[in-house]
């Protein structure tokens, strides 16, 4: 059924998007209409990157609009109107390199040195039901971690963990 809803969200490609964010680190708040007739709209996206900014550095990257649309379509296939709590958006070099020193998860390479990751949870939903729906829309690359209790979505190459 879950995949049916993702097929159509991601069918029906609407014309105007918008996305809410709450930064767990920060608490921060962002609803940002980030597409609007048929286009994106900069200062939102701005706006967007500094919410995603690495947050223990401060440093701002650009993330790339098609992960904005990846929850976008995420939260349409869940039927979820509530904000992404994000845990991890952009990471420096330097912060990516301190994680790595304590998780044996974090990715020398990752995709968030490029901003074209992030980490969340969704308000009512559980991380594995959100794992789930990430995973239905075929789109990138989905990471389940149910000990840390978040989703890893990314605009990779299709794969699941």
């Amino acid at each position: 059924m879950l995949g049916n809803r993702a097929a159509t969200a991601l069918s029906n490609r609407p014309d105007n998007r918008a996305i809410s964010f709450v930064h767990t680190h920060t608490g921060e708040k962002l609803t940002a209409p980030y597409f609007q007739v048929g286009q994106y709209r900069p200062d939102c996206l701005s706006e967007v990157n500094h919410l995603l900014r690495d947050f223990r550095t401060g440093d701002v990257f650009p993330i790339d609009p098609s992960m904005i649309d990846i929850l976008f379509y995420l939260r349409e296939a869940t039927q979820c109107e509530a904000p992404f709590q994000v845990i991890s958006g952009y990471r420096s070099p330097a912060t990516n390199a301190l994680l790595r020193q304590h998780s044996e998860g974090v990715a020398q390479h990752s995709l968030h040195l490029e901003g074209r990751a992030i980490d969340v949870r969704l308000g009512g939903h559980a991380t594995k039901e959100l794992a789930m729906a990430a995973r239905s829309l075929s789109r990138g690359g989905v990471g389940f971690y149910p000990a840390s209790d978040f989703v890893h979505v990314d605009t990779g190459r299709v794969r699941f963990w």
